[in-house]
């Protein structure tokens, strides 16, 4: 199983630094140009999973190892790399011309009510990989050179603008045809995985006190997919390197702090509304999760 490279190693590996906002609770992002991260001494990228998204403006001819395919591109590309799924990138000729940016889930979802998971380019089983020509690499890099001055500023929204970008990124990538005659077809872990994340995701948001999180452990989901609960969770391991109770976990916890940023349900409305059956089991979820209480979240 491929390790999981974070967001420490990132920038030890490529700076040998640290920024000190690294842990901030509106999620990390970052944005750099691909030529300034190829010193002569920079470590090789090595085949694993990251535990942070990433989004990419590449140049000239390179080999994508994605998930168990080998992908070769060549030309203007734009390409998107979640943390389910493990790549590395071979280049095959000497140009060292893009942009990309990092960032973690928690820079979308603890903002906004809708989640990265179902972008398209995200999902199991997603095509990551766009061909641009050159009046979409100029479109595309120009939203880069957007995001790399405004990194930079002193903006006070500066965080809601960048997540604007990335987000117009990703729909402008929508907007043209995946190369999809480069993939192969999903593995059956794969597809068990996919169809994990749909049931999941499904069942969010929560729009109303009375709706509630329904599949809540890796046995309803096995019951649901009419496969053994073991079986689901060696294909969830195998697929995104955590544990199916690890996704459904991670994925209420988010779903928690939205509706408590973002609604004025009392928590004990929460509570029911993501399936715990009293307040208390809730409370002692949530601050196992987060290190702080529902109330004391709800205020900061």
């Amino acid at each position: 199983m491929a390790t999981t490279e974070t967001l420490e190693d990132f920038y030890k590996q490529k700076f040998n630094w640290l920024p000190e906002n690294l842990g901030q609770e509106i999620g990390h992002f970052n944005v750099f140009r691909l030529e300034d991260c190829y010193a002569p001494n920079a470590k090789p990228i090595v085949y694993a999973r990251r535990d942070f998204y990433k989004v990419s403006l590449v140049r000239g001819k390179n080999v994508i190892h994605y998930a168990d395919k080998s992908i070769e591109i060549e030309g203007s590309t734009l390409v998107f790399f979640n943390p389910l799924v493990p790549y590395t990138f071979e280049h095959t000729d000497s140009m060292r011309s893009g942009s990309f940016c990092i960032f973690k889930e928690s820079f979308f979802s603890a903002m906004l009510r809708s989640n990265i998971h179902e972008m398209p380019m995200f999902m199991p089983g997603g095509s990551p990989v766009y061909a641009l020509n050159d009046q979409q690499d100029k479109y595309v890099a120009d939203l880069f050179d957007k995001m790399l001055d405004e990194i930079k500023s002193e903006y006070r929204f500066k965080y809601d603008l960048l997540r604007n970008y990335v987000t117009e990124l990703m729909h402008y990538a929508l907007k043209i045809q995946p190369q999809e005659t480069l993939y192969q077809h999903p593995d059956a872990n794969s597809r068990i995985t996919a169809i994990f994340t749909e049931l999941l995701e499904r069942q969010f948001p929560i729009e109303t006190p009375s709706q509630r999180f329904s599949l809540r452990s890796a046995k309803d989901f096995a019951d649901q997919l009419s496969v053994h609960v073991n079986h689901l969770n060696r294909a969830i391991r195998q697929t995104t390197g955590k544990t199916t109770t690890t996704h459904i976990f991670d994925r209420l916890t988010s779903e928690a702090k939205a509706l408590l940023k973002h609604t004025n349900w009392n928590v004990s409305e929460i509570s029911y509304s993501l399936g715990f059956e009293e307040p208390a089991h809730f409370n002692n979820f949530f601050k196992k999760h987060t290190s702080t209480t529902p109330s004391s979240y709800r205020i900061v």
